[in-house]
Parts: C-alpha cells; structure tokens; sequence
C-alpha cells in the first residue's frame, strides 16, 4: 500500500458510517501492508479511555503504539530516519546503521534494517532492561551497553554511536535526538492520524520527550490544522530538564530526581524539540507514583498491559483534561507494551526496592505476581 495513500484514508468513522448505507456490511476495515514490514508502521487505534473518561467528564484517548509491527512509537521515527538517509544517499544497500538508543529506536531500526539488508549497531546506557538487548541480538543487531555519561562526555553512547558509525565505509549514525526526520514522522503520519481519528475535535495532547520527537511533530501539526486551538503541554518524568526549562521560559535546567521510566526525560533541548518549544502551552512533571499507580490501573481498569512512559502519559492527559471544559478531548501516546519491562514493574522485590510497592491501592498490589 502506498504510505501517501494511506495517510489519507478517511478515519475509521467514516468507514462505519459509510458501511452502514451498505448492503454488505465489513466487520472489519481491510489494511493491506504490500511493501512489506515498513508498510505496516503506524495507522495505529485511538482507544478511548473508558473509565477514565467517566471519572473525569472528559475524554482521554491513547494512540495505541505498541501495535507498530515493531512494537512501539518509535517504528515511525525508525522508517522516516533510515527513509532520509537514503534519499539523501547517506547508505547504500548493504550498509551499516549504528544509533544510540535507550532501546525502542534501536529495535525499530534494528526491524527496518532486516527488512531493507542494512547491518544495525546499537549502543546503549547499560541501566535498560536485559530483554531490550536480547531482543536488539535476536533481530540481529550488534549491541554495545555502555555506562552511563552525561552527553557532554565523550563517552556518551549517542557520541559512541557517532565515532563507530565514521569507522565504517557505507555507514550512517542516524542520530535520534537531533536527526528531524524523526520530527517529521509525526508530523506526516501521526499527527494526521489523530485528527482524522477524531474528525479533528482534538482540544488537547501531550505526551513525554525522549527525543522529542512524537512531542513536537505532533504539537505542530494540531496547532497548525486547528489554528493554535489545540493545547499542547509536555510531560515530563523526574530528572529531565525540560518541565523546568519550559516553566522558567528557559533560565533553568534543573535535573534533580530519576524515574523508573526508561527512554523518555532529557537533560538538553534537543534539534527535533527546539523548533517547537514556543507552541508548548504548559509542562507537567509526573511523579513515579502517580505513574506506576496508572500503569496498574490501566491494567486493571481498561485491559492494557503498558509500559512506564505510556502509564505516565496517560496521568499526564488527566491533569490537561483537568483544565479543559468537560466533554474535551484529550489525546496521548501509549509508547510501547509492558513486555520488556516485566520483569520490574510486575516484580514486588523491585517494587519495594523503588519505595512503589505500597503506593498501590490494595485491590492492585494482586498484579504484582513476580519475585
């Protein structure tokens, strides 16, 4: 299927509507990916929130991104990255792909890389879950786990990345962060995919930074079809940057706290987020708390199995609705499925460890099932 054409199909209520007038009713709305793996990412759901929603008297939507073919938002990022390159002849059939990530974008382009014969180097903090590296050497990627630096140390991963990537004849460091071809994913596909989702009655969005990236492209397309309508706030864990560098219009860079989540806080503006930054309406800082409770009422509430940043999201897209009027709509991204991460969040050891554990209501500490 042409990715052009499929951006443009109408949403799934107009096809609902429309099949309604229909003899022959579809139970279903027929997606063909013909190009293969690529051709899969994105036109992903919007589920509503039910419960949520009742609670609040306003809409939480969540943009179902675990359901990429490669298991996360960062697919998008992945095939417009490596699509750029290409176009600008930067790799050439049977190159190298080497990028820093904390996992996600390394097992998107470790997918697309399969898919298109490119080799795929990932290097990456060495505080990420087992299952992300194991899963990074079962799709055939080279991984290098490295301390964690500062980025202003040279032995950073993404600089790491960069200095293996120019050992390498026909090689290229995709460069997540500062690479805006990841911007322009959301803003070509995501973005687009929302509005048509809710026949453009979108009062508000946000979502996490890791890059910046889903933030920013996708902040800018709703601003720009709903002429500045649609209110755009950042979420932002404990020990990123950018909620107090946004609340002090750009004084200050204070970086106190960690998170449990992983992939997502910043410590710098990066290039996919900076050209952005003025149509961000607010910041919010979510406390690990709050977000391991919604990770585990989602599960108990709704039937979805996420990980930290998606459960962190979700309390942020509560606390926007909060200052909507009721009935508004409010839409975030559920970044990835909780599989990678299991063995933490659902381990009442690592809980404890984290001072979580009883910070669930009762009725949830049930889910924590592993040591």
């Amino acid at each position: 299927m042409n990715r052009k054409l499929a951006l443009l199909r109408p949403s799934p209520r107009f096809f609902s509507s429309a099949l309604k007038t229909q003899s022959n009713k579809l139970p279903f709305i027929p997606l063909v990916a013909e190009n293969g793996f690529v051709d899969a990412i994105g036109n992903t759901p919007l589920i509503k929130l039910n419960k949520l929603s009742d609670q609040l008297e306003r809409n939480i939507y969540a943009k179902a991104e675990w359901m990429n073919p490669g298991g996360s938002v960062k697919d998008r990022a992945a095939l417009y990255i490596i699509q750029d390159a290409e176009a600008k002849g930067q790799i050439k059939a049977g190159g190298t792909v080497v990028e820093g990530t904390a996992g996600n974008t390394g097992i998107g382009l470790a997918h697309v890389c399969r898919s298109r014969g490119y080799k795929c180097v990932i290097y990456m903090p060495n505080t990420q879950a087992a299952s992300k590296v194991d899963l990074l050497k079962l799709l055939g990627a080279e991984v290098y786990p490295v301390p964690v630096k500062p980025f202003d140390d040279p032995m950073n991963y993404n600089h790491q990345a960069k200095r293996h990537a120019e050992s390498l004849d026909n090689a290229v460091w995709t460069n997540q962060f500062d690479n805006t071809a990841n911007r322009n994913a959301h803003i070509q596909s995501t973005g687009p995919e929302i509005w048509a989702q809710l026949d453009g009655k979108v009062d508000g969005f946000t979502c996490s930074t890791g890059t910046g990236g889903t933030l920013a492209g996708v902040t800018r397309y709703l601003k720009e079809i709903s002429n500045g309508k649609v209110k755009a706030v950042l979420a932002d864990p404990p020990g990123s940057v950018l909620y107090s560098y946004i609340k002090t219009n750009g004084k200050e860079l204070d970086r106190s706290g960690g998170s449990f989540t992983e992939g997502i806080g910043q410590g710098r503006v990066t290039d996919n987020l900076r050209p952005d930054l003025e149509l961000i309406d607010d910041a919010i800082r979510i406390p690990d708390e709050e977000s391991i409770v919604m990770l585990y009422r989602l599960l108990d509430e709704e039937g979805i199995y996420i990980g930290g940043t998606g459960a962190l999201n979700v309390v942020a897209a509560a606390e926007v609705a909060k200052t909507l009027p009721k009935g508004s709509n409010v839409v975030t991204i559920l970044a990835d499925s909780a599989h990678k991460y299991s063995d933490r969040i659902f381990s009442k050891k690592w809980l404890q460890q984290k001072n979580l554990y009883d910070v669930l209501p009762a009725n949830l500490q049930k889910y924590a099932i592993l040591d």
